[in-house]
């Protein structure tokens, strides 16, 4: 296999470690716990994974320890750092005896239902150490719910003498890791599960879980690239950007690379829905800013759209929890009526309300909503192009505006959309350290004999010496949301804050950014050269915990 210069220069690279896990570690319990919302349904559904305690790993004596054999799953998108994971687990049991192995799962749950799996060799992961992707052992998207599925995992689990598995990903994912936490303790099958973080996105935070990884990663890496658009965009000084960016629950991502790169536009998904705002109040915005810009001669600008921005409208949230609803129930009778009658059928079924608005948009953007939906049922928000939905309603505008002499500009769009660029970039020396760690605390919750916990790594923002390590029962995440028409357990998603620092420090300062060129370019700053360029938590970290 040839590999790059950065590459062979990665793979030397040796994540730090926090101090408590550099021998051997004793759990120090904190106070049982509950869920952040829906106590008694979530208690009722996890009866024996419930109310556990927090922990911290403190140094401790070193005691010997039969050999495990472990299993490991990445589920979900990919994000950068999941490979350090698997060496800081891999790493981590074979601390506490040589002896014992690392089974990973082939692309997935699926590989855990299929039996499909390979043993995890030193010579394997030493090949992985330090690099992006998931493609030691591959990432897939199937959704563990079903007995059957559970049943057939056991098989395998019991064959190989796994005691047990962790699974690396999402808020679906460690949601998955904790109904088979408490399947496997409700039936005493002595099966382990404990949860990693991950999500680019951002979302998976709370006290216990500062940030998810791949996050730092992947906003270095775009806004590395937005940098680049905006040198670009003051240089020849005539188009207009709109990027759109990841992050369909929430606008980190967006919110990050904004105090990075300082845009002349960025929409925070959040605000909009909290001060209610329709389509029309977003186009609005954006078209004066560009009319204000233009007034100074200045027919240029970026503008940062997160992916989910539209499920955040709330007239539009509402047309799209009916459609959801609806298509969920009349499926078989919607796939009988032919393509070009399907918009009209749609807006005979609809409120009123909902009806005008489907009735409103652009024709492609309505057959996104009502043709392409993801494996839980929902609309797939990624696929509308929100960025050419928004400049083209912009350039809608300024036309007007121009015929009533309210606006003197020209306007030209150019659109981009940053997604799997950062998803699996080589991880930042945050990342590498941060996931390694991860990893490395998951061995040690294994060898203290936790289930449904995830695994957790705090403080940060001060250098890896310092942080804390320890486990979070997932179950104190949860809470009930309706899915598939049906309520759920699931992982409550951090949503950005708008009483929060990160979001504070963005809004004291857009207005500026808007009328002004006051662009920064970040550059490449994932690893190499001098730690205050290099190895800096992101800036969201930073202001959260007022560094």
């Amino acid at each position: 296999m040839t590999k790059s210069a950065l590459q062979i220069a990665r793979a030397a690279y040796q994540p730090k470690l926090p101090k408590a896990l550099k021998g051997a570690v004793k759990v120090k319990e904190g106070e049982p716990t509950q869920s952040v919302a829906d106590q008694e349904a979530i208690k009722a559904l996890f009866p024996n994974t419930y109310g556990m305690p927090l922990i911290q790993f403190v140094e401790g004596e070193a005691v010997a320890m039969p050999a495990i054999n472990v299993g490991v799953i990445l589920s979900g998108g990919q994000a950068p750092g999941g490979h350090n994971v698997i060496s800081g687990l891999f790493d981590g049991i074979k601390t506490l005896n040589k002896d014992s192995k690392l089974y990973g799962f082939i692309l997935g749950p699926g590989g855990l239902v299929d039996h499909n799996y390979i043993e995890l060799t030193s010579d394997i992961i030493d090949e992985y150490r330090n690099t992006g992707g998931f493609d030691i052992i591959g990432s897939g998207r199937t959704k563990l719910e079903k007995q059957e599925q559970f049943d057939k995992g056991l098989e395998i689990i019991k064959e190989l003498g796994i005691k047990a598995l962790v699974i690396i990903g999402g808020d679906d994912s460690n949601t998955n890791a904790c109904v088979l936490a408490e399947y496997y303790a409700a039936k005493n099958c002595g099966v382990q599960v404990i949860g990693c973080p991950k999500t680019i996105d951002g979302d998976l935070k709370n006290e216990m879980i500062e940030t998810s990884f791949g996050f730092d990663t992947a906003c270095k890496t775009y806004s590395e690239v937005i940098g680049n658009i905006q040198r670009d965009c003051n240089s020849a000084r005539k188009y207009w950007h709109f990027i759109k960016l990841m992050g369909r629950s929430a606008s980190h991502i967006a919110l990050e690379c904004a105090l990075q790169v300082q845009p002349n536009v960025c929409i925070v998904s959040e605000e909009v829905e909290a001060k209610n705002m329709s389509l029309d109040d977003v186009v609005t915005y954006i078209a004066q800013v560009v009319a204000d810009r233009a007034a100074q001669g200045n027919n240029f600008g970026t503008v940062l759209i997160p992916e989910g921005l539209i499920e955040f409208i709330p007239a539009m949230k509402r047309l799209i929890a009916e459609l959801n609803d609806f298509l969920a129930a009349n499926a078989a009778e919607f796939a009988l009526i032919k393509k070009s009658h399907q918009r009209e059928y749609i807006i005979s079924k609809l409120s009123k309300e909902n009806s005008d608005i489907y009735a409103s948009l652009p024709e492609g953007v309505a057959r996104q909503l009502t043709l392409d939906r993801d494996p839980h049922g929902n609309v797939q928000v990624s696929l509308i192009e929100t960025e050419k939905l928004l400049s083209d309603m912009v350039a809608v505008k300024l036309a007007q505006w121009k015929e009533e002499g309210k606006y003197v500009g020209k306007f030209a769009a150019q659109h981009h959309f940053f997604g799997y660029e950062g998803r699996c970039a080589a991880p930042s020396n945050f990342d590498a350290d941060y996931c390694y760690s991860l990893g490395y605390t998951a061995s040690m919750l294994i060898a203290n004999g936790k289930t449904g916990y995830m695994s957790s790594v705090r403080n940060t923002t001060a250098p890896a010496e310092e942080w804390i390590a320890g486990g979070v029962p997932i179950t104190m995440m949860m809470n009930m949301e309706r899915r598939h028409g049906e309520m759920k357990p699931v992982i409550q998603k951090a949503l950005v804050k708008l009483d929060g620092a990160p979001f504070k420090t963005f809004a004291a300062q857009r207005d500026r950014w808007a009328i002004e060129t006051d662009y920064v370019y970040p550059g490449p700053i994932q690893y190499f050269g001098p730690t205050e360029v290099c190895d800096q938590a992101t800036k969201t970290l930073q202001l959260e915990q007022g560094k």
